[in-house]
């Protein structure tokens, strides 16, 4: 008898800003954020508070205000995948026979000033690699990985993550603060 398959999960919209200069990738939004049907919803995950101190986008907001901030700072959210099989949240869990990257040549060509993507962690920019970027043909992208903020990533320091991000961001021409 062969196992039952795990559930096909599916992935949000992008969060699209007119004039985004820099576009964040995750994997495959987590349980906690598919049953919320919001990003980065796992009260553990360090997204949000590292967004609030970039760019004012904090957990202490209503979600639509966090991106709002995220659209006005030229921030665009997504994931690399659309659909996938994973038994639980963690990345490791994605079964890449499964992956289906959504249609980044479709939101670049909307988004012709998009010049960075930045990874949030290993997984989102392996799938990237793997299922987007040959065909892409985008040679000006700069890509660039950046730590998790998930909580399966505790092994480093949350000031570690934030200045990895800050680094990022502002490379990428977006106004952070301090």
């Amino acid at each position: 008898m062969s196992p039952t398959p795990s559930p096909t999960l599916h992935s949000f919209a992008p969060i699209e800003a007119p004039d985004a200069k820099v576009l964040v990738l995750g994997s495959m939004p987590g349980a906690a954020s598919l049953t919320a049907g919001r990003y980065y919803a796992h009260p553990q995950n360090r997204f949000w508070p590292i967004m609030g101190t970039a760019v004012g986008a904090g957990p202490e907001l209503a979600y639509e205000q966090r991106l709002e901030r995220l659209r006005a700072a030229g921030i665009a959210l997504w994931d690399v995948l659309a659909e996938c099989e994973r038994e639980g949240s963690l990345d490791s869990a994605i079964r890449d026979e499964t992956a289906v990257a959504n249609d980044f040549p479709g939101f670049l060509a909307r988004h012709r000033q998009v010049r960075t993507l930045l990874f949030n962690g290993a997984k989102a920019e392996h799938a990237f690699r793997r299922f987007v970027l040959k065909p892409l043909a985008r040679p000006d992208l700069i890509l660039r990985r950046l730590p998790s903020t998930s909580p399966a990533n505790a092994s480093q320091r949350n000031e570690t993550k934030w200045t990895a991000w800050r680094e990022a961001l502002r490379e990428a021409g977006v106004a952070v603060a301090d």
